[in-house]
């Protein structure tokens, strides 16, 4: 069964000159053996591409393409003419590139010699020489860092060792950013592998675990944070000293708070891109530890003189 030429180019029957003119360049770079030195297959697949745009970019032998099919070019005078390269593999055909590469010989087709040209084009202007590969890049490496949990919220810098493939050992230092979460990556870009062909490193991918902490918890952004206070204090009312990230600041306990009361301290959590979460300040009544017989007295007074139930809401 013939092969469909526009199937080939990637591109319909109604397709304008420019359009398999393009898809063509993008086809003969992917599929050019010289560009191509590992895939057996490459050859056979540019040169069914190379063919199809002979026929496709001809104005007169795409009518007869559309008109009879692929069986035209058995009917005389209007086939292809290809001829094998001096030196090049058997069954490779010279191509003609400078016909919108605007170089090539005076003569007609590129050379294989010349095609330093057409690579130039396809690169962008960098000509490389026939066979030459870019360098291959160095192999990313991969860290675990353990942080504190203080760390993780402020930001700051963390020390590690990383073990070469040469066995050498090297310290690097690590910026933290501010709010990072346990189990993201910070990536340092050219910290990784040295490429053995000379081209660019890798990187290093480090996996920030953070450690927890013992009063704090966080909550996407906002920080929860349980605070004891005397029972004096939650009765009448006081003024607490609370460690934040931001430093000790002053809390205001109201008179009357009872335990399990939730202070919202706006903007004193973790800073984000869309702001600073909040920070919630839990209020637990720690009682003295050894209450005698008065002490205890004296609170049940005050139980008998204000007799509201503190469960009388509490249901199934």
């Amino acid at each position: 069964m013939a092969e469909d030429y526009y199937k080939i180019l990637g591109v319909d029957r109604g397709a304008s000159s420019k359009d398999i003119e393009k898809a063509y360049r993008k086809l003969a770079r992917k599929y050019h053996p010289d560009l191509n030195p590992d895939d057996k297959t490459a050859k056979e697949k540019f040169q069914k591409v190379q063919h199809a745009y002979d026929i496709l970019n001809d104005p007169e032998k795409r009518k007869m393409y559309d008109q009879f099919g692929a069986g035209f070019e058995s009917m005389g005078g209007g086939g292809p003419t290809w001829r094998t390269q001096r030196g090049a593999p058997e069954g490779f055909q010279e191509v003609d590139f400078s016909q919108f590469f605007g170089g090539g010989e005076a003569g007609g087709g590129a050379s294989f010699g010349g095609f330093e040209d057409i690579l130039r084009q396809f690169a962008g202007g960098a000509g490389r020489r026939r066979g030459r590969q870019a360098a291959a890049r160095g192999a990313d490496l991969h860290h675990e860092l353990h942080i504190p949990f203080a760390t993780s919220i402020t930001g700051g810098q963390a020390q590690l060792s990383v073990r070469r493939e040469d066995g050498n050992v090297e310290a690097i230092t690590a910026k933290i950013p501010a709010g990072i979460e346990d189990g993201k990556k910070i990536r340092l870009r050219g910290q990784g592998e040295r490429s053995p062909s000379g081209g660019t490193p890798g990187d290093l991918l480090i996996t920030v675990r953070v450690g927890k902490h013992p009063c704090y918890r966080r909550n996407g952004n906002d920080l929860e944070v349980a605070v004891p206070v005397k029972l004096s204090e939650a009765a009448a009312g006081a003024k607490i000293d609370l460690p934040t990230p931001q430093g000790v600041i002053a809390v205001t306990i109201p008179p009357g708070t009872s335990s399990g009361k939730r202070l919202r301290l706006k903007g004193m959590g973790v800073a984000g891109n869309g702001g600073s979460g909040d920070l919630y300040a839990e209020v637990q009544i720690v009682l003295p530890p050894d209450l005698d017989d008065a002490d205890l007295k004296r609170l049940r007074e005050l139980d008998r003189r204000y007799q509201r139930d503190p469960r009388g809401e509490l249901t199934w």
